[in-house]
């Protein structure tokens, strides 16, 4: 075999058989366009469709989105907002003029948002055609220098160069490779799958970008909180709060309506876990549509009755004591079931009881009546602080503090039904001067001074808090996610690489076989599995018996030996070839 000049070898064989192993776009030598508005406008385009700019993008979008997670967001908490606003004179107007409570519908997220979106098609498209032709096209043609190779194997063998290539077109073939015979050669190739999952991750990126502006545009979530014994009807009028995304209409609610027939919790009773919830589960009965028939069924925590894209979450629970309250005539003015709400882990619970039309008081004046009640599920006695010591209703007591006068629910201004305004109302006061305040067992009654009237605890409610979601685009953004994680895989852990096996007849009449593999990346792969493809070819076509072996890899200038030469000294990494040809050595061959 003749060598040439290893000092003066040139590597562009190399590349040009490896230039076509990615879809990469390739980038030219950068050029100033001409002056003008289209060549600008091609220059601005060849940036924002370049890889690098992508990832810029990406990485920008994401440093956008933490001041969303840190300030607080006029769309889902406007209290938050509007506090945040009276404690910081200064930042608070910075924060409304840079848009920064309500990130996510600014101009400048926005705009990355938009730019990365056109950026990722503008990578893709192209990408993707050429991958098209590739896969139309057939393997590329052996390099007339497959010493070159970074994997090489070499052998004679008496079989002919047509038997030789038959078995190396088969053997490949069943190893799925993509195979043709091209001259005196047979070209294959294998690992397609990285290329297409590197294009699956950013079609899913675009995916997912489509699926969250979808959602955030014709999202809707609604709260509400429903006592045992009462129902819901999926309509903006019921909802305690209620807000939606841009483009979402009334009409896109789905029509359903629920009862909540019945609440059920437990709590463990021991141990360091007592009195953390064991089941918390809520007995509906829903309708689809205005004549949809009845269904039973139970919404648990993490577990939401879904009908078409809406979903009702459970999100809360409290206690309602039911309350008669009676005034200074005898008649029934308020019986009603009052949700409270929690203040702690014990359930122990506040809120407000409202007698705003219909009250007279001992002397026959017409008056409003307002109470600020405290409930405790498990009361721990006389002596202890006024809270629950259990959640669940073991031994319930309900606190009374009584109040009359002006409620100001007629003043124009919002109020919360969980809170009294106490700055036009009196307290009731005994003979003694001291405010009137009790504790009630279910049964008891409180008698307010001066005959104005009773109020008695008749019981206790459970009340849950439904939480009604309906977020068009949550399956395609779900989808997304999942092929971009199998695309990224497939990108990283799939090797695409060529191997060539040339088959020709020497002077002497004897075939020489040469194969070499070459890998996009580096890859301990590429030298096993040619290793692999030698010896089944070899099983087929074995050495002559006057040849010798020679095995070369990544050798710019390797040692070309005769029989009985000496060893190189130089040590390469050498593709596993059979054991029958290992120990052997190979006479030149011209090429």
């Amino acid at each position: 075999m003749t060598t040439t000049d290893s000092g003066k070898r040139d590597d562009s064989e190399l590349d040009v058989v490896g230039s076509r192993l990615s879809t990469a776009p390739q980038e030219d030598a950068l050029t100033m366009p001409q002056l003008g508005v289209i060549g600008w406008a091609r220059w601005f385009w060849r940036q924002l469709t370049s890889m690098r700019v992508a990832l810029l993008l990406l990485f920008l979008l994401s440093l956008a989105a933490i001041p969303g997670s840190l300030i607080p967001q006029s769309g889902q908490d406007e209290t938050r907002v509007a506090d945040f606003m009276e404690r910081h004179d200064t930042l608070g107007p910075i924060y409304e003029k840079l848009g920064l409570f309500h990130v996510y519908s600014s101009v400048w997220f926005s705009a990355i948002y938009i730019l990365l979106f056109i950026s990722l098609i503008g990578c893709i498209v192209p990408r993707t055609w050429q991958f098209v032709g590739q896969l139309r096209g057939r393997p590329p043609g052996a390099p007339k220098r497959l010493t070159r190779m970074p994997a090489y194997a070499t052998w004679r063998t008496e079989a002919t160069a047509e038997q030789v290539r038959e078995v190396a077109l088969k053997a490949l073939k069943r190893r799925r490779f993509r195979a043709h015979v091209s001259g005196d050669a047979v070209a294959a190739e294998k690992g397609y799958l990285r290329e297409a999952g590197n294009l699956a991750f950013h079609l899913a990126l675009i995916v997912m970008l489509i699926a969250f502006a979808w959602g955030q545009l014709f999202k809707s979530e609604g709260n509400k909180l429903i006592v045992e014994g009462d129902g819901f009807s999926n309509v903006l009028p019921q909802y305690d709060d209620f807000k939606s995304g841009n483009l979402f209409a009334a009409d896109d609610l789905n029509p359903f309506s629920f009862d909540l027939k019945n609440f059920r919790g437990t709590y463990e009773t021991t141990g360091p876990n007592k009195g953390t919830p064991r089941i918390y589960e809520a007995t509906v009965d829903y309708a689809v549509g205005a004549d949809g028939a009845e269904k039973a069924t139970k919404i648990e925590v993490n577990k939401p009755l879904e009908i078409e894209d809406s979903k009702v979450y459970l999100v809360s629970h409290g206690y309602a004591p039911v309350i008669t309250i009676k005034d200074g005539r005898g008649k029934v003015v308020f019986e009603d079931a009052v949700p409270l709400l929690p203040l702690d882990a014990n359930v122990t619970s506040t809120g407000a009881i409202k007698v705003m039309d219909g009250y007279r008081d001992g002397k026959g004046k017409w008056d409003q009546l307002g109470i600020q009640a405290f409930f405790l599920p498990t009361y721990g006695g006389e002596d202890s602080a006024v809270v629950s010591q259990f959640p669940a209703l073991l031994n319930p007591r309900l606190n009374l503090t009584p109040y009359h006068g002006d409620l100001r629910v007629n003043a124009g201004l919002p109020q919360s039904v969980y809170q009294l305004d106490k700055s036009k109302l009196k307290a009731f006061r005994d003979s003694k001067g001291a405010q009137v305040r009790e504790n009630l067992e279910i049964g008891e009654s409180m008698t307010l001074p001066n005959g104005a009237g009773t109020i008695t605890f008749n019981g206790v409610k459970e009340w849950a808090g439904f939480q009604v979601t309906q977020q068009p685009g949550s399956g395609w953004a779900l989808a997304g996610a999942i092929t971009a994680i199998l695309g990224l895989a497939g990108s990283l852990f799939i090797q695409r690489r060529r191997v060539w096996v040339r088959a020709a007849t020497g002077p002497d009449g004897v075939t020489v076989v040469e194969m070499a593999g070459l890998g996009r990346s580096e890859s301990a792969k590429v030298p096993e599995e040619l290793g692999d493809l030698a010896a089944v070819i070899h099983d087929e076509a074995p050495t002559a018996a006057e040849a010798e072996v020679e095995v070369e890899v990544e050798g710019d200038d390797a040692d070309r030996r005769s029989p009985g030469a000496a060893a190189p000294t130089r040590a390469a990494p050498a593709a596993r070839l059979p054991a029958a040809t290992q120990d052997s050595e190979t006479e030149g061959a011209e090429k």
